[in-house]
């Protein structure tokens, strides 16, 4: 696409666009660890929860109004970066809402309504698209931005305050080591190995068309995977309460291997079609299962950083795996990226049932 892009927007080339999704990406993992940091000093975490729903939804809109691709960057950069102060503060207040022996099934809760909304949003844009422009859609897009913040500015309710007895960390510790227990560390070396080999979707969808599926279709295979997400993140969230979530995580990275291996060989596009469908199992087996042992594996006035460092380092290993898997596909073809991938995500599945092995403390409560 040329640099005027579509509809009076100025998108720039592909290069512009990989600087816009690299900044808004680190962006996001960084304010992912300032909010786990901030979630554990501030008495409340609603505050940071509502501006980042606020700010995300202020600026949104004005993608109706850019006409050059400095003016999404910048959009991009405050979207990401409030997601990033919300998400993390969001997970907090979830895990402080719950007794433990519901903590999994409230994490799957939380991920199912978000992949749904990932499901319904683009289906009544390109609903709406037959009618309207796709500056229009960006207008429109406020009004459930608005409710959203709404919602969580009056719906929200703290469970949990701490008192100014409440124990802290010690203010001695480092940032980046808050008194975390060594398990955790274990289960975050593993999941940043697994990230490694996790690079972008985008990759399955140029595989995809390798195979014969039209970049058009681009979006129905996004909806394939949304659906099985959504379907099943919450049974798996509840199923983790009663079983170890760490062999529930471990089935996840090996589907995950499976899909890889199987776009690898892509022997057909009806294959393909279903691997995609398959894949939207590993997120619902891993995305909401592995915060909530996270969480689990923690005191409670540590929680905030546990999964700011856990976001962070899962994110920006995933960042590196694209730039690596771009450079592996260029010189030795697209079949290899996925089988270093899918093998990377067997090792570590096997590494992550051996974790188990450590010998943990005992729970916390809530």
């Amino acid at each position: 696409m040329g640099a005027a892009g579509v509809s009076g927007f100025d998108w720039g080339g592909p290069a512009q666009l990989g600087i816009i999704e690299g900044i808004a990406e680190s962006v996001a993992s960084f304010a992912k660890l300032f909010s786990g940091y901030l979630s554990d000093h501030f008495p409340r975490r609603k505050p940071l929860v509502v501006s980042g729903y606020l700010v995300a939804n202020l600026v949104k809109p004005l993608l109706a109004l850019t006409t050059s691709w400095w003016q999404i960057l910048g959009i991009r950069f405050a979207d990401r970066f409030s997601k990033g102060i919300r998400g993390t503060a969001r997970d907090v207040m979830v895990a402080d809402s719950v007794n433990k022996a519901r903590l999994g099934s409230a994490c799957g809760l939380i991920q199912a309504m978000d992949s749904g909304g990932a499901i319904a949003g683009p289906l009544m844009a390109v609903l709406l698209l037959s009618r309207y422009g796709l500056r229009t859609i960006f207008w429109v897009a406020a009004v459930p931005g608005l409710l959203c913040v709404l919602v969580a500015w009056l719906g929200i309710r703290e469970t949990r305050k701490r008192s100014s007895k409440a124990p802290r960390a010690p203010s001695s510790s480092p940032w980046w080591r808050p008194g975390l227990p060594r398990t955790f560390y274990f289960v975050l070396a593993v999941v940043t190995l697994f990230s490694l080999g996790n690079s972008s979707d985008m990759f399955l969808v140029l595989r995809a068309q390798d195979v014969g599926i039209p970049a058009t279709h681009a979006p129905l295979l996004g909806l394939v995977f949304n659906i099985t997400y959504t379907a099943f993140s919450w049974p798996a969230g509840k199923v983790s309460d009663r079983v170890s979530r760490r062999a529930i995580a471990a089935c996840g990275y090996l589907v995950f291997a499976a899909v890889y291996f199987l776009f690898g060989l892509a022997p057909s596009t009806r294959v393909i079609w279903f691997t995609m469908a398959f894949y939207g199992l590993f997120y619902a087996l891993t995305n909401p299962v592995l915060k909530a042992l996270v969480v689990e594996k923690v005191q409670a006035e540590v929680r905030g950083r546990a999964l700011g460092i856990y976001f962070f380092c899962a994110s920006v290993a995933a960042l590196l795996a694209s730039v690596m898997t771009g450079e592996v596909w260029k010189y030795f073809g697209p079949a290899v990226p996925f089988y270093l991938s899918g093998s990377i995500a067997v090792v570590s599945a096997v590494l992550l049932l051996l974790s188990r092995l450590l010998r943990e403390p005992s729970r916390v409560s809530r």
